[in-house]
């Protein structure tokens, strides 16, 4: 079976942030970094070479493939931040509807800048996913 490719690294984690080229951006990165930060109670690890993730939780699938991945993660990507909630939206859709401008994927959640959404509303969807996800997984 084939290893995870994106593991938790020693890299810093402000270093990484204060490299992102757009000013904008980098600011939304370290604001997003401190929120993720407060709501899971985990210091922020950058996994592979642009997650920056919170926590840890073992997963394992009905095929048998099994790893570890952060409770908590965003990715300051070129075209939007991606914020990784990972049970997905399907019972988020009334915060959803209040968050502001977004798109979402199976769980990922796409913000341009987060002056485009409610942040509170944004603090509310991850703090619902951290304990989603703690719960699932006994973490």
């Amino acid at each position: 079976m084939a290893d995870n490719k994106t593991k938790p690294s020693r890299a810093s984690v402000s270093k990484f942030l204060a490299a992102i080229d757009d000013p904008v951006k980098r600011k939304d990165a370290q604001t997003l970094c401190k929120m993720m930060e407060a709501v899971s109670g985990e210091k922020p690890v950058l996994w592979g070479d642009a997650i920056v993730g919170f926590g840890t939780y073992h997963y394992m699938y009905a095929s048998g493939r099994e790893g570890d991945a952060p409770v908590a993660g965003f990715s300051p990507r070129k075209q939007n931040l991606t914020v990784y909630l990972l049970y997905g939206f399907d019972e988020q859709t009334e915060l959803l509807s209040k968050l502001g401008k977004h798109s979402t994927s199976k769980s990922c959640l796409y913000i341009k800048r987060l002056e485009d959404v409610d942040q509170k509303v944004l603090q509310k969807l991850i703090t619902a996913s951290v304990k989603q996800v703690r719960r699932q997984s006994h973490v």
